[in-house]
């Protein structure tokens, strides 16, 4: 029986009240046909329609406490209603009650078993508890009832990325961007799948078809630049980065994210770069509103959008200094075993000047480590045109070290005083570069303040995850190993050159109170570890 019949069969006020909130909802007033449902379902508490109806209005309303109390009393009193069960689990679901949201799905596909949304529902559920196989199984079973179903198959594409089946991802989402063609997220999903499987020219053209259809989309931006940078386009790589940290935490709706409450030194940062920017004159409005919001307490992500790019600029001259490059550079990093070097003066002064003001005044400082400092990734904004210049000249400086590694990532590092830097980690690297910047005179500590490497590499069977986070794994490694470290001192714009392989920390950070004498490393990776054309051996200083 349909839902108006089952109204009007009850021979009463019902189906005034029914057909009210129904235009009221179809007008968009959700709270007064809420009101006018619960009317009708006063009147007639025995039909089951209106009960489904009042929980769909109040899911819309993000009321779905009240919404599950609605649709459990229609399943009561229609346990074979489909659409009741569908609903309930999308109440529960959005409760983070997994669990019964599972279970409405699960009892939804029993009386309906070809039902493709409550399929690509249960599938998100699935996916939600880990079980990623069962969630791919389920989208495969909507896609398959539903060819034109474009969530179908982009959630199959995602689940499969998950599970490391790159080539059946890329298919899954061809067949996305085949049923909605105009799909910008679709598109730069599609463009993901296909740069993880390095098919840059047509991840590229994923990219530009997802931006022309949205040019404001923010992951298709960041897409583009990781497939550019994968085809050692370094410079339009590093636009598109900019351009994603302009739209993230620049645009009118951005993220804001200037504090986190769980991170003391993030938010004593991000105060004493406002006080930086308000005193020096850059942006201060701007500045200054964020600080007020900050001062009332405003919550992680609700400060006014403030992104703020201060020099960067590529520089007409160059940015590595000749002068200072030592003859035997290349010959010295082929004869030593660990590969370590260490290069005053890396840096011509304009371009450590120029480095200097970027990092000081940009607001790209969006990630926190507990450890102790602030960290600057390429899409929040650290791939300004003269970090790629810096990139771009070191590698052509130094052929012999970085043989035909490309860049694969750069980042900044920005300490607290108080704390103690990064623990003990190798990297997915070939090479490493460090660079120093801030002034020696900050550093209360000449002879540390730098970085501490062990002569002994991470273990060629070691994963990331264990070589790059497992601090206490790595002490234990190295004391079994005997390994030995050298400290290398801080000193303003110094380069540690380094095997990717060898691990290494923050050798202690000592310096004065303030912001301009916040400790700041620049780094650079060259290359990925199982490439490395010239490997440490392991032998001890």
């Amino acid at each position: 029986m349909a839902a108006k019949d089952a109204v009007r069969s009850t021979g009463g006020g019902a189906e005034a009240h029914f057909n009210r909130a129904n235009a009221l909802h179809a007008a968009g007033k959700l709270s007064e046909a809420a009101a006018s449902y619960r009317s009708a379902a006063a009147l007639a508490p025995q039909v089951a329609a209106i009960q489904i109806n009042l929980g769909a209005t109040l899911q819309l309303m993000g009321d779905h406490a009240a919404a599950v109390a609605a649709l459990r009393r229609a399943t009561a009193l229609d346990p074979r209603s489909v659409l009741a069960q569908f609903n309930l689990g999308m109440s529960l679901e959005a409760l983070g009650e997994l669990s019964g949201a599972a279970d409405a799905y699960e009892t939804a596909l029993r009386l309906d078993p070809n039902a493709a949304p409550v399929h690509v529902q249960l599938g998100l559920v699935r996916e939600s508890q880990g079980r990623v196989e069962d969630a791919i199984q389920h989208y495969r079973r909507a896609a398959a009832l539903d060819s034109g179903l474009a969530v179908a198959h982009n959630n199959l594409g995602a689940a499969l990325r998950t599970a490391g089946k790159l080539e059946e991802a890329a298919a899954a989402y061809r067949e996305a961007v085949r049923a909605a063609p105009d799909s910008a997220p679709v598109q730069a999903n599609y463009g993901m799948a296909l740069n993880e499987l390095h098919r840059n020219a047509e991840a590229l053209a994923a990219f530009e078809r997802a931006l022309a259809i949205d040019p404001e989309l923010a992951e298709a931006h960041k897409g583009a630049a990781l497939a550019l940078l994968d085809e050692r386009r370094v410079a339009e790589s590093f636009a598109h980065f900019m351009r994603h940290a302009e739209i993230v935490y620049g645009a009118p709706g951005g993220r804001g994210d200037w504090t986190a409450p769980a991170a003391d030194h993030k938010r004593k940062h991000d105060l004493e770069q406002l006080d930086y920017l308000i005193a020096a004159g850059v942006a201060p409005d701007a500045a200054r509103a964020v600080k007020a919001a900050l001062a009332r307490g405003a919550a992680p992500g609700t400060a006014p959008p403030f992104h703020h790019i201060d020099a960067g600029a590529r520089l007409a001259g160059p940015a590595i200094d000749p002068a200072n490059i030592p003859a035997e550079v290349e010959a010295r990093w082929l004869a030593r075993d660990p590969k370590l070097l260490v290069i005053d003066n890396v840096l011509t002064p304009a371009a450590l000047d120029a480095l200097r003001r970027f990092c000081m005044g940009s607001t790209i400082w969006r990630h926190v480590n507990p450890e102790g400092y602030v960290a600057a990734l390429p899409e929040s904004g650290f791939a300004a045109p003269l970090i790629a210049q810096i990139a771009t000249e070191l590698a052509a400086r130094f052929p012999g070290v970085f043989h035909e590694h490309r860049l694969t990532q750069c980042w900044a590092f920005k300490y607290d005083q108080r704390l103690r830097g990064t623990g003990s980690h190798a990297d997915l690297a070939a090479v490493n570069v460090n660079i120093w910047i801030t002034s020696e005179d900050a550093n209360e500590e000449p002879e540390g303040g730098g970085l501490e490497v062990w002569n002994i590499p991470a273990p060629a069977d070691w994963d990331f995850d264990k070589y790059n986070n497992d601090r206490q794994g790595i002490v234990d490694f190295l004391q079994r190993s005997g390994a030995r470290s050298i400290t290398v001192p801080y000193r303003a714009n110094r380069a540690v050159i380094f095997d990717s392989d060898l691990f290494h920390r923050t050798a202690g950070v000592r310096f004065k109170p303030g912001y301009a004498n916040r400790r700041i490393n620049v780094t650079f990776l060259y290359g990925f570890r199982e490439q490395d054309a010239t490997p440490s051996s392991g032998a001890k200083w």
